[in-house]
């Protein structure tokens, strides 16, 4: 199957971005390492960091830290940038059971999301393509990368036809609306998400739980799923305290956090 220029584009950009040189062994990353990686997964919209912002494209400058102190549930409701990169996330082939308030991506700057793909539900759309997914046609945000990313994660999961069962129906990816019980955006709004077919779907509000209290953790989805949106930048809800099974998210920026760390999910 030939590929588009925009998916090349994508796999050529996500090779670059893991090639960002970090200490030989280092376990534990500065902040300034943290907001390199950052600044390589949007290459089209970050130039760098200086004097504690992020510098976009346009010449404008974004904060990364507000200055506040918070725990985890504040960090949920209203993080910044620093706040967004705290947790690290452990990418793999294999299951893991996350933590209590492990949940590596749940944690989003809403400024810097809006920045990356737009500040109202009509400025996203205006970006919007259409991406088929096994046979429905979804729309995704081709900023930064994310459709092109998605029709990789695709492709590949075309060779594995025992898979489609739990991939298709999709329940949907730009969806503008918090978080549900939530003040903060939901990445849906952004057109960087996609859920999978619910059927298969657990998640920690359905179980029962409440925040900082959630039911045992589960999973029906096949890891071999989750390692596939893996290895083109999507993190998977699964690796969350605050479990999603369902959900995964386009973040490249938290995959190369974590591979810079050496985490893994198989250790």
């Amino acid at each position: 199957m030939s590929r588009s220029i925009d998916q090349r584009l994508a796999s050529l950009t996500w090779a670059a971005m893991l090639a960002v040189a970090l200490p030989a062994g280092a376990t534990d990353l500065t902040l300034a390492q943290k907001l390199d990686l950052l600044v390589s997964a949007y290459p089209g919209s970050l130039v760098g960091h200086e004097n504690g912002a992020i510098r976009f494209r346009d010449g404008r400058l974004l904060p990364v830290d507000d200055g506040k102190a918070k725990d985890h549930a504040e960090k949920l409701a209203a993080g910044d940038i620093e706040d967004s990169l705290s947790q690290l996330y452990p990418a793999g082939p294999c299951e893991t059971k996350p933590d209590v308030n492990v949940d590596p991506g749940r944690i989003r700057s809403d400024a810097l999301m809006m920045r990356l793909y737009g500040k109202t539900a009509k400025e996203v759309e205006a970006s919007l393509v259409p991406v088929d997914w096994f046979g429905k046609v979804l729309r995704v945000t081709k900023r930064q990368g994310a459709a092109a990313a998605l029709e990789n994660v695709r492709d590949e999961l075309k060779a594995m036809p025992e898979m489609k069962a739990f991939l298709a129906p999709s329940a949907g990816t730009f969806n503008w609306r918090k978080v549900s019980g939530a003040s903060n955006m939901s990445v849906h709004s952004f057109g960087a998400a996609i859920d999978i077919n619910t059927q298969y779907a657990d998640y920690w509000i359905w179980s029962g739980g409440k925040p900082g209290k959630v039911a045992e953790y589960r999973n029906k989805y096949p890891m071999k799923i989750v390692d596939a949106f893996e290895r083109h930048g999507f993190i998977w809800g699964g690796r969350w305290y605050h479990y999603d099974t369902m959900h995964f998210e386009y973040r490249p920026e938290l995959i190369a956090l974590g591979k810079a760390a050496r985490v893994s999910a198989c250790r």
